[in-house]
């Protein structure tokens, strides 16, 4: 079942939830992963670059969570998995709306994995480090050179990468983690 959500839209978010709902019956994971960026330096940064960034990175990930948990809630059972980011976590020049947006979804995660761990959901974040991404593609080659010298692996990562983390955290092998960043950077930020 595929179902097309504007996660800038609470209306859009509860019609979509409640289509899966109606036809699945129940949520049991939710991995929120919708994510834009806007750079500029926050001197000249618009107010609508911050704006669309903060609404669709941070705004879409508390909607749609909003909507899982009572799915969740019914069935005592749950996993919400929040994509953050490197970013997130050490900050990054010229792009201080994706960093606010991706460190606020780290709160976010810790604070719904203490309002809802008794129910026996677990929320948890994974932050991506550089992933070869349509993101990361359109990078300058001083840019990406730059950024290769701070990963000790050597290397950039892989979507696969960041899938095996999401699905080690929506399954049963980690029912005693909640509130926990796991970070997937190769060690480019420890």
């Amino acid at each position: 079942m595929r179902v097309n959500i504007d996660v800038t839209s609470a209306d859009s978010v509860k019609e979509g939830f409640a289509r899966v709902i109606k036809e699945k019956g129940r949520i049991e994971v939710l991995v929120n992963n919708a994510g834009v960026t806007r750079d500029g330096l926050a001197v000249r940064m618009k107010q609508a670059d911050w704006d669309h960034v903060l609404r669709t990175n941070l705004d879409g990930a508390f909607l749609c969570s909003q909507q899982a948990l009572a799915s969740m809630m019914r069935n005592r059972w749950g996993r919400i998995i929040n994509i953050t980011s490197v970013v997130g976590q050490a900050g990054s020049a010229g792009q201080a709306n994706y960093a606010a947006s991706k460190a606020a979804l780290i709160g976010l995660t810790k604070s719904l994995a203490q309002e809802i761990g008794s129910r026996g959901i677990t929320v948890n974040a994974v932050a991506p480090g550089y992933i070869d991404t349509d993101m990361t593609k359109v990078l300058p080659d001083a840019v990406k050179e730059k950024i290769m010298a701070g990963i000790p692996l050597g290397r950039m990562g892989k979507s696969e990468d960041i899938a095996a983390a999401v699905k080690f955290l929506a399954s049963d092998d980690a029912s005693y983690i909640t509130g926990h960043v796991l970070a997937v950077n190769g060690g480019m930020y420890m």
